[in-house]
């Protein structure tokens, strides 16, 4: 279990720029000590008080980080390794640093020199960066061609001589007709992309659209970033998402690896376009008040050789940990030391490119898990006991190190967002590194789909309990903001099923259209689809998210081509035909979805403090709550419908309805009016002062708002 403690919130007074800023004008000694040591976490959650000292001895580690980055000129200078290493144009000439300590000789070659391996030597420095500046023509054009390709050559210590792709290479290309290995490519295009948008502020109630550029085209191949742009931004726009989250951009050597081992970290996929592409994607987006985030992979790399990080300079430890301990042993990939001086400058920069380069917005950090503990929880199933957080299985060289990227990343970027993806349920996970945290803005609730997964497998409807249902969504930590979600890629993927799989299976291929009977299964798979995603946006979190084509049924799973389905592209797609269908009931799903987005969108119930619940009644299986003023009343029971069910409301007044499951337009029966008027009772009941009594029919949620 995981400990919730209430507090009072600091006062807030109102800064220039109309922003809250929380004051406390009288701190006591006590707690301006916290502050300078990493405990003021346990004014939140008292359970800390025992593990103080292992929070100061993880503060005082990115302490001593945190100065030797200021003696290199503090965050703004240190992240901007990208400016220094790989290739830099000048109006003089290209310059190529890189940093390979092992190597005893190194050479640039490539198409700019036919391919001569001992052309153009580099210069070494004591630290083992090698550099080479390649003057302009005689005509004034760069020596290197943009699109040409290129390669690093070293000598090892033994001798033996060994071709790399650069490190911090900023393009790649693959032609799977030639070779698997990618080539590297100097990219320095003649125009670059002109940006035209701002981006838009930092969203309060944050609803994430999780996107794969690749299979967002309902065609059998790899979709483009421009076809993104074109035809799936329109839709998520309409759909009520403020917010994209980016997947497999990072270029990656294996299609099916959905963007998880990642070969070059400076490089977007060249699968899906060029890098102004991109750029156009992004601009298009924050044009139409869409926030970007980027799904970063920090927690291993490809162990790729010929076109990765993996013995980059002949090395098993330059970027990563040496033996045993720089391997993943679940994911065959190499894990970084993030005690390393070079590896910690590679990732800040990292993410500082794409932030200037890109200008995504943030991040999702995938793998938090394996991070921060030793076992990478691999095998481990995490109790809640605060021992596991803190006890000799946490890796505190990965925890401070994302303690210096949120740290980072918030303070050069105040509007920026970090999400992290953690099971383990790590205290101080989402609250600021000032305070002793690791500093993510929020955390993805992983137990929520796994929950209704097992519901849907294991029970019958009357069997659901919603007691259990209540506890698993508002089970979060207070103060750490999280992201409900029913189902992410996770769920979508082959060897599982979607939630409209589960609720509808095989029915989905025959019974879907309007001119077909509406069977049992198909229309208590469109009932429940629509309250499983309704109560986990309302109850869940603070912030909401869906997987590109779950929003509406997408009726087959996600499987990527590979050796074991002939390498085919059929479940690699999504099959939009279906949703635009007006024969087919998936665009009751989808119109259900944007009427919810909408609707908080109006109401604002996940920034607003967690929900109030009422009411749990087990045997009519109706659950009531509250949140941000309107009123959540959920009936799961298969066959009973309630009239005159009286419902406790937080404020005197008429209530009308703001969202109706059954509406026709979201596949429903249309047994509730949506102009009923419901007036408030005064008497107590269900822990609160007045009650309205509303007809609320089987499988049916009602979200209720006070009129005016």
């Amino acid at each position: 279990m995981l400990h919730t403690t209430s507090i009072a919130e600091p006062k807030n007074t109102v800064s220039k720029t109309g922003k809250a800023v929380a004051t406390n004008k009288s701190k006591t000694p006590a707690v301006q000590e916290r502050e300078e040591d990493g405990t003021s976490v346990i004014g939140l959650d008292p359970w800390l008080e025992p593990y103080s000292g292992g929070l100061k001895h993880r503060y005082s580690l990115y302490k001593v980080w945190r100065e030797k980055i200021e003696n290199e000129g503090g965050y703004e200078k240190f992240s901007r390794g990208y400016e220094r290493f790989g290739f830099t144009v000048s109006k003089t000439g290209i310059t190529y640093r890189e940093w390979a300590p092992n190597a005893k000789e190194a050479f640039l070659f490539g198409d700019f020199n036919e391919w001569n391996n001992s052309s153009h030597p580099m210069k070494r420095d004591n630290y083992g960066v090698y550099e080479i500046f390649l003057p302009n023509k005689a005509n004034g054009t760069p020596a290197i061609e943009h699109n040409s390709k290129l390669k690093i050559t070293m000598i090892k210590p033994d001798g033996t001589r060994i071709d790399r792709l650069p490190a911090w290479i900023k393009r790649v290309t693959q032609d799977l007709n030639v070779s698997p290995t990618y080539d590297a490519v100097f990219w320095n295009p003649a125009k670059k992309y002109q940006w035209k948008n701002k981006a838009p502020p930092k969203p309060a109630s944050l609803k994430v659209y999780e996107a794969h550029v690749g299979i967002a085209t309902p065609e059998g191949r790899v979709g483009q970033f421009t076809e993104f742009t074109a035809n799936v931004l329109p839709r998520i726009k309409k759909l009520g998402y403020n917010t994209i989250q980016l997947m497999a951009i990072m270029e990656h050597a294996y299609y099916a690896s959905f963007g998880y081992q990642v070969t070059s970290f400076f490089a977007v996929s060249s699968r899906y376009g060029t890098p102004e592409e991109l750029k156009e994607l992004i601009d298009t987006a924050h044009g139409l008040g869409i926030t970007v985030l980027l799904d970063v992979v920090h927690s291993h790399a490809c162990k790729n050789v010929l076109d990765g990080l993996n013995n980059f300079d002949g090395s098993d430890h330059q970027y990563f940990h040496e033996g045993a301990k720089g391997r993943h042993d679940l994911w065959d990939s190499r894990l970084f030391n993030y005690n390393s001086h070079e590896t910690i400058r590679f990732l800040l920069s990292n993410l500082r490119f794409y932030m200037e380069e890109y200008r995504f917005d943030g991040f999702r950090f995938d793998g938090v898990t394996s991070m921060m503990y030793l076992h990478h929880g691999i095998g481990y199933g995490f109790s809640g006991n605060y021992n596991e957080y803190f006890g000799d299985t946490v890796d505190l060289e990965a925890v401070v190190y994302l303690m210096l990227a949120n740290d980072m990343l918030h303070k050069l970027y105040p509007e920026s967002i970090t999400v992290a993806e953690d099971v383990s349920g790590m205290p101080t996970l989402c609250r600021p590194v000032t305070d002793g945290g690791v500093g993510f803005d929020y955390r993805l609730s992983m137990a929520v789909p796994d929950m209704w997964i097992k519901l849907l497998k294991e029970k019958s409807d009357d069997e659901w309990d919603i007691a259990n249902i209540v506890f698993t969504l508002i089970n979060r930590r207070h103060m750490e903001p999280s992201i409900a979600y029913c189902e992410s890629h996770d769920q979508a993927l082959v060897g599982d099923k979607t939630i409209a799989f589960w609720l509808m299976d095989k029915e989905m291929y025959t019974h879907m259209s309007v001119l077909t009977e509406l069977t049992p299964i198909i229309d208590r798979g469109l009932a429940l689809h629509k309250m499983i995603r309704l109560v986990t946006h309302a109850l869940g979190g603070e912030g909401y998210l869906t997987f590109i084509g779950n929003e509406f049924g997408h009726p087959e799973w996600l499987d990527f081509p590979r050796a074991g389905n002939n390498s085919s592209f059929h479940y690699a797609r999504r099959q939009w035909n279906v949703v635009d269908d007006e024969l087919l009931r998936y665009k009751f799903l989808n119109e259900f979805d944007s009427a919810m987005n909408n609707a908080e969108a109006q109401i604002g119930w996940l920034p607003a403090p967690q929900a109030f619940v009422s009411l749990k009644h087990e045997s009519d299986k109706v659950l009531v709550f509250d949140r941000a003023g309107a009123v959540f009343i959920f009936n799961f029971h298969p066959s009973k419908s309630f009239t005159d069910y009286r419902v406790g409301v937080p404020a005197a007044g008429e209530y009308r309805i703001a969202l109706n499951t059954d509406q026709p337009r979201f596949g429903g029966h249309d047994r509730v009016s949506q102009e009923s008027q419901f007036f408030s009772t005064q008497g107590e009941w269900c822990n609160r002062e007045h009650f309205v009594q509303v007809y609320i029919p089987c499988r049916t949620a009602l979200v209720l708002v006070k009129k005016n």
